[in-house]
């Protein structure tokens, strides 16, 4: 059995040097929100956005004007986007149902799925506008039934962004704001005078909102840990480099730092994939951003099984695995470590990223070992109850439980048992003892 990488990317120690400078300068502008607030996120605006109006939330009529923008073909293709992915997370929603059972006579447990009061939904901006990030985002956190949704976008050009207002309106935001990077995220987390604070941040974003939810975590909820996009594409003999060459790079393309990466068990598809992403980078319009994160973190892994291309794509645990071999259903049975799965050469990511019902915020930096990715059931708690109805199971419960308290030495535990067991079953237990 043998693994070789025929090209591999950046070593892991320089990479935790990029994320040591990221986090000091989050923890900074953090503490720094959390100190000045608006005063802060509008300095930090001008700073970055040169954008300061005299307020970043949209009226009703700015939301308005900003959807008059966009174009008519522009318009129908959200729709269709908003339809997949509600069609999906109401598919999903309606899988999660409040339970309750009678355990034993007298005693009734259930749990209900609650949704989160409030989320703040962060949709990039930057060199590529996330229009799709709203669907994902907005639209699912209003299939789970959160009443109040925040949602935020940098502007583009010293505006907001048109057709992502219009998804962020379509999708059900309740309010809209024109802030990017970690000033929204933080803003939104952490509240100021303009703005209350939400429950939970969700979406993806660049180093610095990745390392903003990072840091907030446990103040606020977050859908999960993310970070640069990543895709690895497994195939085998059945398909041509071509194909493996353009959905590398079109991952490739979403920063200079975005993880793609090649398995395969055959070494004239690795050579012939490398060739071939040279010919792409020569023509591809994006080939500056996307030729550095090949030249920088691209790998190309050539394994002699099937079984070895699993144990890799595993211990990698990709955002987005790709795969095209004579045996898809065979991953699909087998994989356990990824964000999300795109079977077979007719299937591609950038579906799965803008249309075609599934949610694109997915883990990275090998989170797909712990967590999936957003869904419906993100937005959703699940709390449990419970009811004794019946003197009978008070008395039997109790009894139990007392002698389990003070197996652990908890005395005022056993006391909340005990006296359960005095009162509906008439037994006479000595205060800070075990029942019989």
């Amino acid at each position: 059995m043998t693994i070789t990488y025929i090209k591999s990317g950046k070593p892991e120690a320089e990479r935790a040097e990029d994320d040591a400078k990221v986090r000091k300068i989050v923890e900074n502008t953090l503490a720094d929100i959390a100190d000045r607030g608006d005063a802060a996120v509008r300095d930090l605006s001008e700073k970055f956005d040169k954008y300061s109006p005299s307020s970043f939330r949209l009226t009703q009529s700015e939301i308005d004007a900003a959807m008059s923008k966009v174009t008519t073909r522009d318009m129908e293709d959200i729709k269709f986007a908003q339809t997949q992915i509600r069609r999906f997370a109401q598919a999903q929603r309606a899988s999660m149902t409040d339970i309750e059972v009678e355990t034993m006579p007298g005693v009734v447990l259930g749990h209900k799925n609650i949704p989160v009061q409030s989320v703040g939904c962060y949709v990039p901006g930057g060199k590529f506008p996330m229009v799709a990030s709203a669907h994902m985002s907005v639209l699912t956190a209003n299939v789970a039934g959160v009443p109040r949704i925040v949602a935020s976008a940098p502007p583009q050009n010293g505006e907001p962004h048109p057709a992502i207002v219009a998804a962020m309106h379509m999708g059900g935001a309740h309010e809209i704001y024109v802030l990017g990077g970690m000033q929204a995220v933080g803003a939104m987390a952490l509240g100021t005078e303009t703005i209350d604070p939400v429950h939970m941040i969700v979406g993806p974003g660049n180093a610095f909102v990745a390392e903003a939810k990072r840091q907030l975590f446990g103040r606020v909820g977050i859908d999960l840990f993310a970070g640069p996009t990543e895709t690895m594409v497994i195939a085998d003999e059945t398909v041509d480099a071509e194909l493996c060459a353009t959905d590398l790079l079109g991952q490739a393309e979403h920063g200079y730092n975005s993880p793609a990466v090649l398995l395969t068990n055959s070494e004239k598809l690795a050579r012939e994939t490398l060739s071939e992403i040279d010919r792409i980078l020569d023509i591809l319009p994006t080939a500056e951003t996307a030729r550095t994160s090949w030249e920088d973190y691209g790998e190309v892994i050539l394994c002699d099984t099937y079984e070895e291309m699993l144990a890799v794509a595993d211990a990698i645990a990709s955002e987005h695995v790709q795969v095209m071999t004579d045996r898809d259903d065979w991953f699909l049975e087998n994989m356990t470590c990824y964000g999300a799965l795109f079977l077979g050469p007719r299937t591609n990511v950038a579906n799965g990223d803008k249309v075609i019902g599934t949610n694109h915020t997915l883990p990275t930096k090998k989170a797909g070992r712990y967590t999936g990715g957003l869904w419906v059931g993100k937005f959703l708690k699940t709390h449990s109850y419970q009811k004794v109805l019946s003197d009978e199971a008070a008395t039997l419960v109790g009894e139990y439980g007392s002698r389990l308290c003070m197996l652990e030495g908890f005395v005022g535990h056993a006391e909340q048992c005990n006296i359960r067991v005095r009162r509906y079953g008439g037994k006479n237990v000595a205060y800070g003892t075990a029942a019989e």
